[in-house]
C-alpha cells in the first residue's frame, strides 16, 4: 500500500466526473496525445493485441465469417457524433476501451460460453487494429483528437 501513497495528492485533486471524465480535453496544442516512441510503442501494442486475439480466436475455433462481419460493429459508435462531439467521444470510448470486452471474456470463461468468448476476442481485435492504425480514445474536442495524438488531415506533424 505504500506505493499508492504517492497517488494520494493526485487523486485528491481529481474530482470524480464519471463518463464525462473520459473526454476531458486540454488546451495545449498537442491535446495530451502520445508522441514519438511512446506513440509507436502504443501502436505496436495494439497490433500485438489484434494478432493475439486472432490466434486465440483460431484456437477457440471461431467462425472467420462471423469475425469478418462483427469486426466493424464497434464502429457503429460513430453514430454518437451525430449528437455532437461530447456524445460521440463518450460513445466511441465506451466501445473502444478494453474494459468491457475483457469483462465479457471473463464472463465467457466463468460460464463456458463459446459465443461470449468469440465476441470478446473479436471486440478486442477491433480495438487492437484501431490502436495499430493510430485511432485512440477520443477527446470531446472532436474526432481527430485522440490519446494517441491527432489524426486526419489536420493532424500536427509528429514530434
Amino acid at each position: 500500500m505504500a506505493g499508492l501513497a504517492g497517488l494520494r495528492p493526485v487523486l485528491k485533486g481529481a474530482p470524480d466526473k464519471g463518463f464525462a471524465g473520459m473526454t476531458d480535453t486540454t488546451t495545449t496544442q498537442a491535446s495530451g496525445g502520445a508522441t514519438g516512441g511512446v506513440r509507436t510503442l502504443l501502436r505496436l501494442e495494439g497490433l500485438a493485441l489484434a494478432v493475439a486475439c486472432m490466434v486465440f480466436y483460431s484456437y477457440f475455433e471461431g467462425s472467420w465469417a462471423m469475425f469478418a462481419l462483427l469486426l466493424v460493429v464497434p464502429d457503429l459508435s460513430f453514430l454518437g457524433y451525430l449528437r455532437g462531439p461530447r456524445v460521440g467521444a463518450v460513445a466511441y470510448n465506451i466501445t473502444h476501451a478494453a474494459i468491457l470486452p475483457m469483462l465479457l471474456g471473463i464472463f465467457a470463461m466463468v460460464t463456458s460460453s463459446a459465443l461470449a468468448m468469440h465476441l470478446s476476442l473479436i471486440w478486442c481485435a477491433h480495438i487492437g487494429f484501431d490502436r495499430a492504425l493510430g485511432y485512440g480514445l477520443k477527446y470531446d474536442a472532436g474526432f481527430s483528437f485522440t490519446h494517441l495524438g491527432r489524426i486526419g488531415k489536420d493532424q500536427l506533424p509528429p514530434t
